[in-house]
């Protein structure tokens, strides 16, 4: 398996400056990555220095709370900018006091906004309970959203082997599966993908690599 394909090499830290975006777009193109995930203001300067490279340039939108009502906004002017991918906060409290509606309307609008790139549905597992996970990933699918996403990295826990494999439980084939938070080493990387996972969220990519060898 190349692990490396499936890892979206990731630095969303507030302090992140562009020396650490550099060194992550330098470190992407060496191991071939599938991308960096970037925030949002990061998204020209990262397009530009991997112009010509393979990884893609992803941004996170609505993060990392899922409560902005300019998300769809946000995901164009990312886009706009150099984002081949976008990953969004569901709005984990209209989810949990069961507005499903509204729910889906916004995640509608995101995936309407930028229709020439995949957007995934960033869930925050770990603020869920299991029947609100599954109603997350259908609400999602029926969106048309690419993907459903474990975590944000910010929240009091990452993914988990049961939450990938309920999420790939629900969405079957028809979406992909990403686990975000947490996946810090090769054994654990392995073990999600086995589970389900088609796209690792980490900011440990090289130690996973290496951790083939």
């Amino acid at each position: 398996m190349n692990i490396a394909s499936l890892i979206d090499h990731t630095l969303l830290k507030p302090d992140a400056t562009g020396f650490m975006i550099e060194k992550l777009c330098a470190e992407a193109a060496e191991y071939h990555f599938y991308s960096v995930c970037v925030n949002p203001v990061w998204v020209p300067f990262a397009r530009e220095l991997l112009a010509g490279e393979t990884p893609l340039v992803c941004s996170v939108v609505g993060f990392p709370l899922g409560s902005t009502p300019l998300v769809a906004e946000e995901a164009e002017w990312v886009v706009s900018r150099g984002a081949g991918e976008v990953d969004m906060v569901l709005p984990i409290g209209l989810l949990k006091q069961g507005d499903t509606a509204e729910v889906f309307r916004v995640i509608h609008e995101v995936v309407a906004a930028v229709p020439e790139v995949p957007v995934k549905v960033i869930l925050e597992t770990c603020l869920l309970t299991d029947e609100e996970k599954v109603a997350a990933c259908s609400i999602s699918m029926d969106a048309g959203a690419a993907f459903v996403k474990t975590s944000t990295g910010f929240s009091k826990g990452g993914a988990t082997l049961a939450d990938i494999r309920l999420m790939r439980e629900t969405v079957g084939s028809l979406m992909g599966v990403k686990a975000s938070g947490g996946v810090r080493d090769f054994n654990t990387a392995i073990a999600m993908v086995e589970a389900g996972a088609s796209r690792i969220g980490t900011s440990s990519s090289i130690v996973i690599v290496n951790g083939n060898k």
